[in-house]
């Protein structure tokens, strides 16, 4: 029991990531992504890569991941500079499934819709499963202390103001003389390092990457996740993570209880409990758990 409770554990600390590089984009950048799952994928298979067949330590696999998906952010945020709205989700979608495809059909790099498996994890042969899972889960949320340490800091900076202001109006941001694009440019390149550095966490957890395991659903889930806890905040984001990771497992304690319904309607019934929950959760609280509130001074200054 407690070693399954570090793994879910685990798996709400990527979670909790993935929600923390959708804040810097679409909360605090104001730009619609929906092609998380791409960039998931990205850095899982640059990691898994560089540590399967590189041989390279499980850092380098981790920065390697979180550098190439910045990099693919920058880019794909430079390209599309002039969309908006539903046209931006439109092509950062099409970015995802591009990405999922490349993997399902470059057999010679990713193996194809078999995956890649037996990727290393961390002192996984000299430990015992519910030692790497207790591993796993201090070094996740190690990860996740660190990137909310660095995503609050600067949303309290006057870089996050000025991308703050962007969001809320760009057009007079750039009266006021902000450099619009670069602005935009460094917060997607920054959201989607996290989302790299989060798949990299689960290629080394779970061993076992394949294309299928990236598609659309996971985004819809973070993007509820950031909904629930409070768009714009950082605290907000890691909550929502943990309370939709929460409402999905412990959603399967359900199938249970309910011993009348077949496979096919226990899913179903899941995914409804799921819907139904979030839905309370936004009604109850239509801003999140956590409302984004103006953060305070960067320095305090001293009254003389």
């Amino acid at each position: 029991m407690l070693s399954w409770l570090f793994s879910v554990a685990t798996f709400a600390g990527i979670y909790a990531l993935l929600a923390l590089g959708i804040n810097v984009i679409w909360g605090m950048g104001g730009m619609i992504n929906l092609g998380m799952a791409g960039f998931f994928a990205l850095g899982a298979y640059a990691s898994a890569l560089a540590t399967g067949a590189g041989a390279l330590p499980i850092p380098i696999g981790l920065a390697l991941a979180a550098v190439l998906a910045a990099l693919a952010g920058g880019l794909l945020c430079r390209l599309t500079l002039r969309l908006r709205g539903d046209y931006l989700a439109i092509v950062t979608l099409g970015f995802s499934e591009l990405i999922r495809l490349i993997a399902a059909n470059e057999i010679w790099m990713t193996n194809g819709s078999d995956g890649i498996s037996g990727i290393p994890g961390p002192w996984r042969a000299e430990l015992s499963p519910f030692q790497f899972n207790m591993l796993s889960c201090a070094l996740v949320t190690l990860a996740v202390l660190i990137v909310w340490a660095m995503t609050e800091r600067l949303r309290r900076s006057p870089w996050g103001r000025a991308l703050r202001a962007i969001r809320d109006d760009d057009t007079a941001a750039a009266v006021a003389g902000k450099p619009i694009t670069r602005f935009k440019v460094q917060a997607f390149a920054l959201g989607a390092a996290i989302l790299g550095l989060a798949g990299a966490f689960y290629a080394h957890y779970t061993s076992y990457i394949a294309p299928d395991i990236f598609r659309p659903l996971i985004t819809i889930y973070i993007f509820l996740a950031l909904t629930a806890g409070g768009t714009g905040n950082s605290t907000g984001a890691v909550v929502g993570a943990i309370a939709v990771v929460a409402v999905l497992e412990g959603s399967r304690f359900l199938e249970g209880w309910v011993s009348v319904l077949g496979g096919v309607e226990k899913a179903a019934l899941r995914e409804i409990v799921i819907g139904v929950a979030l839905i309370a959760i936004m009604q109850l609280r239509p801003r999140g758990l956590l409302p984004e509130t103006p953060p305070g001074p960067f320095l305090k200054r001293k009254d003389t």
